[in-house]
């Protein structure tokens, strides 16, 4: 499979990533078991596909470990030359406390063995609670350390735009903030995007497919209950659709973007991931990697070569109007877990 040149972009000088990157949540232990022999295995068919960029973190189980297993697979089998066409972006999500520079460089320090790299790609910072002003002194340190070549960009995950104007304000340069984003919720156009735009920083989506449930599995189906929902991110995501505005307009939508993916000859999945590419500072969208369980390598190449058009935009967008304002509801990217 050969991926078009539009699947790619070149997101910092030195790293040039897949627009629809692997996430690798899914085998942190929330949504079943996982082989790990199998998983690395198919590990290779990713990259074999175009679909080179992996995002992970040091808490979503094994992740890092599997990427330091392939990392050693793929030199084993294809030589080092071979490393040069993967990118792997993983988080660090402590515990609030006192940072020092010492509890910041062990940590990097275990992301490093895990992966088995000398430089991170790409560190995205999470901090659970803004009253603690300590994710500045942890930024402060990670800058230090990316100065010395253990870091190679500065991210961050679920920060607001309040506290990410406090970060850059203070002189950290940040090159991307991951956060929620599709159709069900567009928070991010409310003040994120923007801010994004004036400052250089890009945006990684999730959730875009809402685990699953923007696909043709949940048109015209009843509202699924209790264990239907058998991963993390249905229960998660049920809830979103539940503050959105509900089953029937959840059903209205997925209709909608049925009759746009027959008139385009693909998924409703690949009209949901392409809306949200096509929004301003978005450098990506972070599609779950099943690993050993199923793939959609086929499903999700059609992305690249879909383009919605004025009527695709004005159809979805007779929709979404109708729901429920979630920015209202719940607050600017990444309060949900702050409340």
């Amino acid at each position: 499979m050969n991926l078009p040149e539009s699947s790619r972009l070149q997101f910092t000088p030195d790293l040039n990533i897949c627009r629809v990157l692997n996430g690798m949540w899914q085998v942190s232990g929330a949504h079943g078991r996982i082989n790990s022999k199998a998983a690395i295995q198919s590990m290779f068919d990713y990259i074999d596909a175009g679909f080179t960029t992996w995002d992970l973190a040091d808490h979503y189980g094994p992740a890092e470990d599997f990427i330091g297993e392939f990392r050693r697979q793929l030199v084993e089998t294809r030589g080092n030359e071979a490393l040069s066409n993967l990118q792997a972006f993983t988080k660090w999500v402590p515990r609030p406390t006192k940072m020092t520079r010492k509890l910041v460089e062990d940590n990097i320090n275990i992301s490093l063995r895990r992966m088995g790299v000398d430089s991170l790609d790409l560190m995205q910072f999470h901090w659970w609670d803004y009253r603690d002003e300590n994710y500045l002194e942890a930024l402060k340190y990670m800058t230090q350390l990316q100065e010395e070549g253990k870091i190679k960009h500065l991210a961050l995950t679920n920060f607001d735009t309040k506290h990410l104007k406090i970060i850059t304000d203070a002189g950290i340069k940040i090159v991307s903030n991951q956060v929620q984003f599709s159709l069900i919720d567009r928070r991010p156009l409310v003040n994120m995007v923007q801010f994004c735009q004036e400052n250089n920083i890009k945006l990684f989506a999730y959730g875009t497919l809402c685990g699953g449930l923007l696909s043709e599995k949940y048109l015209g189906k009843p509202e699924p209950r209790g264990g239907e929902l058998n991963t993390a991110s249905l229960r998660k995501y049920k809830n979103m659709v539940d503050g959105w505005g509900g089953w029937s307009l959840f059903q209205e939508l997925l209709s909608t973007l049925q009759q746009i993916a027959q008139k385009h000859a693909v998924s409703i999945a690949n009209v949901a991931v392409r809306y949200i590419l096509d929004q301003p500072a978005v450098a990506g969208v972070i599609v779950g990697a099943r690993l050993s369980v199923s793939q959609h390598l086929e499903d999700n190449a059609r992305v690249f070569n879909l383009m919605l058009d004025n009527s695709d935009y004005q159809q979805i967008d007779a929709v979404l109007g109708q729901s429920r304002d979630l920015y209202q509801a719940i607050g600017d990217c990444g309060d949900e877990y702050r409340r």
